[in-house]
């Protein structure tokens, strides 16, 4: 039976991922790259589609478990009747190839010990030829190839490698898993305990150079160490989580691939390296997203391929039942190909940010600036299909409207206060055209707030957005209004669910957990608002829904208290980063991103 999501822990390489949860059963495997087929799909199924196991023979009587101080290396300790050991799980960033490690201690009693390797090519679809090797296995399967070593003997059994042993105090077993092309030499074997050691100082360096200081200083490095193993190295593309098809409801069909980047991300994402001192990754991420919007405007996508792909093509897998029995199963995005009016202004606010924050200028970030802006003029009034991705009808969404606000606010500051060349003239004129549009348009009278569209009688969780950009200070009587609507219509057990499902404004079944990146944003509104202890009341529930290693899913069910969606989602952590940020620093959130007084 598959864990919960709340019981996985992550493993990365900066380029590729693996879940593993508390009985060391290694349920979700891509390499070379985040989106790469997995190799290990159990997650989205069961043990028929690829897992690797490595665990005691005997029952389980307890486990323990954490990073490494400072790291993304994972220790956990099973305890049996007859002893106790440690499985040591790790990737290692500093080396080019696509290694997983395994290494297993006796650190009491002696116990029996199984490795138990099913290698599923294509996401479960494919059984590989798994032949001996000197050391191990060799799995292959048309391009893919992966070889797997050690000092044991093994077994093959349904093209599946078996290694059973035991383990007393100090006794050692060591196992390398490497992906490859089926054309290539065999890798090289590497000393495990070298490459544990090199790995632990490559990520306590990383880690130790944040510079967040003050309270929640713990969470907050783990959750930049999350999104750092989110990041694919090569480009500095940070993808919105390391799986796909995770349910939003467990049974349901909310279930997406969200191992991609979404421009939407960006400003928060950005926001939150530099709040960690994180100056080379924020300019790789500012690099990958002047990449990604390059070309025509008409042609801007909402998320791409970690190294800027644009075709995300949507397909589901119907051999895999899901999570749960959660169906269907999807790879690619069909999102790829909405217009969502939002993400100009989060272009906008991207390079306006970098350069409040003393980033080496680009010479090119104008000039996408500069298309974005001639391309908004002529869209901004039509409709979208939002922040949410909705797959029903076309709406002019109130936040969408905002942004598109903000991306003619951005470009005025940056010409007056930054000297980039533009009309900020004509910009202003366009800034407050829609400033006033939203106002008469998106305000309900009648409800005394914000709406989630032009007139409509519903609220959405991405109204919490409008202070935080600058539209409105938190304080105007039509936020106070908005901000109460809210908390009357979603917040549920004290987080924000996203709208209510069940108006049907996106096309799909109602149903899903309370998204909770919505309920930082809330603790953000609360703080500008001057509700300092309710802004960290909820900040700290919020931090006791992470799991034993720190890791948070993009929603939350309190009623079943569990987590649902992709993990870990990079969206969440980095909430929580900025909300710390917020409560710690002077000025809050809107200040600290972008508004100035003209």
């Amino acid at each position: 039976m598959v864990s919960k999501i709340e019981d996985y822990a992550l493993l990365g390489d900066c380029r590729g991922a693996a879940l593993v949860d508390k009985t060391g059963s290694l349920d979700w495997l891509c390499l070379p790259r985040f989106d790469s087929a997995a190799c290990c799909s159990a997650l989205l199924g069961d043990e028929r589609h690829g897992f690797w196991r490595i665990s005691p023979t005997q029952p389980i009587r307890k486990v323990q478990r954490r990073y490494r101080p400072g790291t993304l290396i994972l220790e956990t300790e099973i305890t049996t009747d007859s002893g106790t050991i440690r499985l040591t799980d790790f990737m290692a960033p500093q080396t080019r190839e696509s290694d997983i490690f395994r290494l297993v201690e006796g650190i009491e009693g002696e116990v029996e010990v199984e490795s138990r390797l099913a290698l599923r090519f294509d996401y479960g679809s494919i059984l590989p030829w798994v032949q001996h090797t000197d050391r191990g296995i060799r799995a292959i399967a048309g391009p893919e190839c992966v070889y797997c070593t050690c000092d044991l003997r093994v077994n093959v059994e349904d093209q599946t490698m078996v290694s059973k042993f035991h383990l007393g105090p100090h006794q050692q077993a060591a196992f390398q898993l490497t992906w490859t092309r089926t054309q290539d030499p065999p890798p090289l074997e590497k000393n495990v305990l070298q490459t544990l050691e090199d790995a632990t100082a490559w990520w306590q360096e990383w880690s130790g150079r944040c510079t967040f200081k003050g309270r929640w200083r713990e969470e907050v490095q783990q959750s930049l160490i999350t999104l750092k193993a989110l990041t694919y190295a090569p480009t500095g593309g940070i993808v919105a989580a390391a799986t796909t098809s995770l349910p939003e409801h467990i049974g349901g069909v909310r279930n997406w691939d969200y191992r991609y980047c979404w421009i939407r991300d960006s400003t928060f994402t950005l926001y939150s390296l530099l709040i960690g001192g994180y100056t080379e990754e924020a300019k790789a991420w500012r690099e990958w997203l002047v990449n990604a919007a390059a070309g025509n405007p008409s042609q801007l996508q909402i998320m791409y391929g970690v190294a800027g792909e644009r075709r995300l093509t949507e397909v589901e897998l119907e051999w895999l039942p899901g999570y749960e029995n959660s169906s269907p199963v999807r790879t690619g995005n069909a999102a790829y190909r909405q217009h969502q009016l939002d993400v100009p202004g989060e272009i906008m606010e991207t390079l306006h940010l970098a350069r409040r924050y003393g980033l080496d200028p680009d010479e090119d970030a104008w000039r996408v600036q500069s298309a974005v802006m001639e391309f908004l003029e002529t869209q901004w009034e039509k409709p979208d299909e939002g922040i949410w991705e909705i797959r029903g009808d076309q709406r002019h969404f109130t936040h969408s409207k905002v942004m598109a606000w903000v991306a003619a606010d951005r470009a005025v500051k940056d010409v007056e206060h930054f000297g980039m060349p533009g009309d900020a003239a004509r910009w202003k004129k366009l800034r407050d055209r829609i400033h006033a549009e939203v106002c008469a348009k998106g305000f309900n009278e009648k409800l005394g707030g914000f709406v989630q569209s032009y007139g409509a009688e519903e609220t959405d969780a991405s109204l919490l957005m409008l202070p935080l950009v600058g539209f409105v200070e938190a304080d105007d009587p039509k936020m106070i209004g908005t901000l109460r609507l809210i908390e009357e219509r979603l917040v549920k057990d004290g987080l924000v669910v996203r709208y209510l499902t069940e108006s049907n404004v996106d096309g799909l079944p109602e149903g899903e957990g309370a998204f909770l990146l919505c309920s930082f944003w809330l603790a953000d509104n609360y703080a500008l608002a001057g509700r300092e202890r309710e802004a960290t009341e909820l900040f700290e529930m919020l931090l006791g829904l992470r799991n034993d290693v720190g890791l948070m899913s993009e929603e939350y069910d309190p009623f079943h208290k569990r987590m649902l969606g992709n993990f870990p989602q990079a969206f969440s952590h980095v909430g929580l980063v900025n909300t710390a940020r917020n409560l710690v620093g002077e000025g809050g959130p809107a200040e600290e991103r972008g508004h100035e007084e003209d």
